[in-house]
């Protein structure tokens, strides 16, 4: 029977100083001044109408994204905070983070920013290379990465994350590990390293660099695992990396389908309805102008997710992370029976790609590599 998940809170800030060439998200650069105030009215009556859906829960953890979310005052991203917490209260220890650009970092900022509510900072490094932070097309230099990871340090931050790439233009195996080793010295807990991947409706897409072969990826990925490894970091996640188990909890819930509601321009959200046997995406409009305009509507879509896309759409978030997903989330968190994709299930196993568990769906090494083979199982 379908149940009510944990519910976190997506914040998205869609402005950013430059649009960087490998970049699909709904980011827009901010030619003026960004109309703070405004977004900041539009935010709250977006959280207002979205309160029902939250079905008497707390929130779990708020994260805002973009864009570049640090280009907003300390005081704006508090009346936010403060906002959430008025209108649905906060769970215990919940995790608030924002991610910030080291081209737009600043010491009393970062500090302000933790004095408004925020408890995690992801810091979007991409690499501490100044000749691939020039070809991701990135405002910031290896030098401003550290100085941002300094103040993080300095302003009370804890807990932060920095996100690398790898499999860059002309980046060889020693520039990827060079990079980890730069970001294992700086002391983080957490660290997301994912391979740079070509999107549609991107400036890379339109004219594709060269990227290493499959065989140099390779290499890089299994000397980075190690790595990182040996530097005490696990891999719970296709791409995530923590020390001392500070992982990302806004994260683990979106791996282990839960809830969250998502306000701003673009915003998606995942609710979940037990009343209706059902489980919907809102999707917000993702104009900024649109967004800002109160004559159009903000909420453009809000359709269940189909019966038969429920278990792909499960397993696409469970089997990223490396320990699994428990398949009695999968009957709660989807109202579906394991019985029925039994079946596939014991194929895969068959096949290598999934381990033979009594309470987990768990990808093997194999599996793990080959994670979209197991997903065209489910579609």
């Amino acid at each position: 029977m379908l149940e009510l998940p944990p519910l976190s809170l997506y914040v998205h800030i869609p402005w950013c100083i430059r649009k960087c060439p490998y970049c699909d998200f709904n980011s827009h650069e901010s030619a003026d001044k960004i109309p703070e105030n405004a977004y900041l009215e539009a935010l709250f009556q977006d959280l207002k109408n979205d309160l029902p859906w939250a079905q008497n829960r707390k929130l779990h953890s708020i994260f805002f994204g973009g864009g570049t979310p640090s280009l907003f005052s300390a005081g704006a991203i508090e009346k936010i905070i403060q906002q959430a917490e008025t209108l649905f209260g906060f769970e215990d220890q919940i995790e608030i983070t924002l991610e910030a650009n080291p081209g737009t970092a600043e010491q009393q900022k970062f500090a302000d920013f933790n004095s408004a509510g925020v408890n995690r900072l992801s810091i979007g490094v991409q690499s501490f290379n100044n000749d691939h932070l020039k070809t991701l097309g990135r405002i910031h230099d290896g030098d401003n990465a550290l100085r941002a990871i300094e103040m993080a340090h300095n302003s009370g931050f804890e807990r932060f994350n920095i996100d690398l790439m790898h499999g860059l233009p002309d980046q060889s195996r020693e520039d990827a590990i060079s990079d980890l080793d730069i970001a294992i010295r700086t002391g983080a807990t957490h660290i997301s390293w994912y391979q740079l991947t070509i999107e549609p409706n991107t400036a890379f897409y339109s004219k594709p660099p060269i990227l290493p072969i499959e065989d140099q990826l390779a290499d890089i990925q299994d000397l980075g695992l190690k790595t990182l490894t040996d530097a005490g970091f696990c891999q719970y996640e296709i791409s995530a990396y923590a020390r001392n188990a500070e992982y990302c909890k806004h994260n683990i819930n979106y791996w282990q389908f839960g809830d969250y509601i998502g306000v701003g321009a673009g915003a998606h959200g995942k609710i979940s309805l037990p009343d209706h046997n059902q489980i919907i995406r809102p999707v917000k409009t993702r104009q900024p102008k649109h967004y800002l305009n109160r004559e159009i509507t903000v909420l453009t879509s809000n359709n269940p997710i189909a019966e038969d896309q429920l278990a792909l759409e499960f397993m696409m978030n469970g089997l990223r992370l490396t320990s699994g997903i428990g398949k009695d989330l999968f009957a709660r968190r989807t109202g579906l029976s394991p019985e029925d994709i039994s079946a596939k299930i014991a194929l895969l196993v068959q096949e290598g790609l999934l381990k033979q568990h009594p309470s987990d769906f768990c990808t093997t090494a194999l599996g793990a590599r080959f994670l979209d083979t197991i997903l065209q199982r489910f579609s």
